[in-house]
């Protein structure tokens, strides 16, 4: 129902365009979407439906894992009804958790990583040790916070009893088993000059930079909506019930990655992977507070956690149409202040929709609009002719969209599509699609340049992105071109 109201987001654009060029790193991203991009696009297809197949299956064993820690802890039906209904109607997992990006894995990963952990401590079985590795090796090729999430586990257990456990040679052998997995990876990285360290400064600067400790703070209470009082509890569960003493490193691990991300202005959904343990923790709490007896109780708690999240689910799951979204998020902004939050952008400003259902927005129409230029050009012109793309969203759209509108691949130097640029470039004309309106630097090395499109959607964060017919482009452009392709690679 939510696939069929709005498009692709950029970022899935990105990520399926990386399965079209497997290897072992890209300059974002570890390369584990690839696989999975390379693996929904040959089984089935290139749909949306197509693109959150497996999304959809790792949100549904998030759900699984969440039901079984909650019963490794003591657990029952009450409770396992509460943490995965808690869980499956959170804003904070119903936004991440059904668009193709590597969030919903590493959220995964944390969520085994755990689960892994509970079933050594409850059964003693060398099993789950060797298993944790080959999680966290995996979850480094997924997402590389998941290398954060493993040293506060590892933290969280030295500051309980449970530390004995480490003191194994099968755990020396599991961190082999991770770093072997993980190597391929690394030695791409040292390979490109260390990208994902550009990559880093990048966001630090451009978007990290702007969030402020009291900022994530006041996210981390928000994100999970009534659940909140839920994972408080299992929290507070963890570090003073008796009956689960044994698993007070969840509490710690928490404490532990959420400092760190404090401190690293990390983005508010780094942290949610962290949150199904203390669901599942409250979850426990509830149960024990909450004999079988008051059963209408229970049920009363369980619509409570639930009922409310249910109601916020259209401003993060895009169930309705975009013109009943559209009103639903004009009614909130002018009579529920409290939820203004959800249509805050990175930009700190309010918008008429959240930032994700914008950049679902508007990259058909752009390609489409590219298309309708290059065939106006003569059979001639279009010979020598390429078409530019500016950022990442756009060549994702042009890798995607281009086949079907029968157009050469675009050349595009930002992120990942750097490392599979052509060489070289000796175009007559430039199809230019750029979101920044002013190209006079690129005066000098054309002969004309006429704007002649652009994308007109005012809900799409790519609105006013200008698409420029550029016309005797001089040779220079070539040396220019391998020049900033260099830069690009060496970063």
């Amino acid at each position: 129902m939510a696939i069929s109201h709005f498009g692709f987001h950029r970022d899935e654009l990105l990520h399926l365009a990386l399965g079209d060029h497997l290897a072992w790193g890209y300059k974002e991203v570890p390369p584990f979407i690839a696989l999975l991009a390379k693996i929904t696009t040959t089984l089935f297809g290139n749909s949306v439906f197509a693109a959150r197949i497996f999304t959809t299956i790792g949100a549904g064993a998030i759900v699984w894992l969440v039901g079984s820690i909650t019963v490794e802890l003591g657990g029952k039906m009450f409770a396992i009804t509460l943490a995965c209904l808690s869980f499956i109607f959170a804003p904070a997992f119903v936004a991440s958790d059904y668009l193709f990006q590597p969030v919903i894995f590493d959220q995964l990963w944390w969520v085994l990583c755990v689960w892994l952990v509970i079933r050594y401590i409850n059964y003693h079985s060398v099993k789950y040790i060797y298993i944790l590795g080959i999680v966290i090796g995996v979850g480094l090729l997924t997402k590389y916070t998941m290398g954060f999430f493993a040293v506060a586990l590892l933290l969280g257990l030295l500051f309980t009893k449970q530390r004995k456990i480490l003191w194994n040679r099968h755990v020396l052998i599991a961190a082999v088993i991770a770093f072997l997995i993980f190597l391929p990876n690394l030695i791409w990285q040292f390979q490109h000059h260390l990208p994902v360290i550009t990559h880093m400064k990048t966001l630090q600067k451009y978007q990290l930079n702007y969030i402020k400790p009291g900022d994530f703070i006041s996210q981390q209470i928000k994100v999970n909506g009534i659940a909140l009082f839920l994972w408080l509890v299992g929290f507070g569960f963890l570090i003073f019930s008796f009956k689960l003493r044994k698993y007070q490193f969840m509490a710690f691990a928490y404490v532990l990655i959420f400092i760190f991300l404090l401190e690293m202005s990390g983005k508010s959904y780094y942290l949610f992977g962290a949150y199904p343990m203390l669901f599942a923790a409250g979850a426990y709490g509830f149960e024990r507070w909450i004999k079988t007896k008051y059963q209408p109780l229970r049920v009363l708690v369980v619509a409570l956690f639930t009922l409310p999240n249910l109601l916020l689910l259209p401003m993060f799951l895009p169930v309705f149409s975009l013109n009943t979204t559209l009103a639903m998020f004009r009614y909130t902004s002018q009579h529920v202040k409290a939820f203004q939050f959800a249509t805050n952008w990175e930009d700190q400003k309010q918008h008429p929709l959240t930032q994700d259902y914008a950049d679902m927005l508007g990259w058909e129409e752009m390609v489409a609009k590219t298309a309708k230029i290059y065939f106006s050009l003569t059979d001639e012109e279009r010979g020598h002719t390429v078409i530019v793309a500016d950022n990442y969203g756009e060549g994702g759209a042009f890798a995607h969209f281009g086949p079907k509108y029968k157009l050469p691949e675009a050349v595009c130097l930002a992120s990942s599509f750097t490392l599979w640029a052509p060489a070289d470039i000796n175009p007559q004309t430039i199809i230019y699609v750029s979101d920044d309106a002013d190209v006079s630097d690129l005066k000098p090395i054309v002969e004309s340049t006429q704007q002649v499109a652009k994308i007109d959607d005012p809900l799409a964060r790519e609105y006013g992105t200008v698409i420029f017919l550029m016309k005797g482009v001089k040779p220079v452009i070539s040396s220019l071109y391998k020049q900033q392709l260099k830069q690009k690679l060496e970063k």
